[in-house]
């Protein structure tokens, strides 16, 4: 029997999050598709490079990023869409929709 969830989409919507979350942290707002690795481990995603650069590429179609191709790495910059997403001003399907801030906190 299966609940019909699709793990492996969870997955690349969690990632795709984190990424976002990676980039907004950099004072350049910028990362190598290598730097990020370790910080989609931290939460049990582990995958080839390969794999993170198509989502890398997903979210530069979608206007979240922009990619520059250096040699066998990525460099993702985050882009107006993407802290939008962040903010919860306008949402970007298939991005993991970050957690509402706590008022008073």
């Amino acid at each position: 029997m299966t609940l019909g969830i699709d793990y492996a989409e969870l997955a690349r919507e969690e990632a795709r999050l984190i990424i976002l979350k990676e980039l907004s942290v950099q004072a350049n707002e910028s990362l190598s598709s290598s730097m990020m690795e370790p910080a989609l481990r931290v939460f049990a995603i582990y995958q080839e490079r390969a794999w993170i650069h198509q989502q890398l590429d997903w979210m530069a179609n979608m206007g979240a990023i922009h990619v520059t191709d250096a040699g066998s790495v990525k460099i993702a910059t985050l882009l107006d869409a993407g802290w939008a997403h962040l903010r919860r001003e306008r949402f970007i399907e298939g991005i993991k929709k970050p957690s509402a801030l706590k008022r008073g906190v």
